[in-house]
């Protein structure tokens, strides 16, 4: 459905414009569907992303700045995220043998067998596919890649 007909605005003021406003709806519905889907597990979607580099730094320790460095989105508060998650039994925490001031995070078997189950369906392939080719998704990922310069 084209952008107009979603947010009900019969014209833009140039393509730009249209353009602009479409990357941002279309940004909320992903990340709506795919919050959705982590909440199935008892997650949001940034600690589905904590997860995943957690996962992806086993059996390496993280700390928390490497963590704040590589999420895709912004949070101010890293140490808040991580203390719910240990609580929940998703991440272990203890003292860094290398600083003694840093805390070392790994992911918990708990941490990753909902990742496990979260891999599929957060890869949104009951949806995708069936609304743009993969020759699409690659020129999209592209035209997104070349707009961030």
């Amino acid at each position: 459905m084209k952008i107009e007909e979603e947010i009900k605005v019969s014209k833009f003021s140039n393509e730009w414009h249209r353009c602009t406003v479409n990357i941002l709806y279309t940004y909320n519905w992903l990340n709506n569907e795919l919050e959705q889907r982590a909440a199935k597990e008892g997650i949001t979607l940034k600690q589905f992303n904590v997860l995943r580099i957690l996962r992806g730094q086993y059996p390496k320790p993280a700390t928390n700045n490497l963590i704040k460095s590589r999420m895709l989105s912004t949070t101010p508060d890293i140490s808040r995220m991580i203390d719910r998650m240990v609580t929940k039994g998703l991440v272990s925490r203890c003292q860094s043998g290398g600083d003694k001031r840093a805390v070392d995070l790994f992911i918990t078997d708990k941490g990753l067998k909902i990742l496990e189950n979260l891999e599929e369906p957060m890869l949104m392939t009951d949806i995708l596919p069936n609304r743009i080719t993969e020759k699409e998704a690659i020129q999209l990922s592209a035209l997104l890649d070349k707009l961030r310069g």
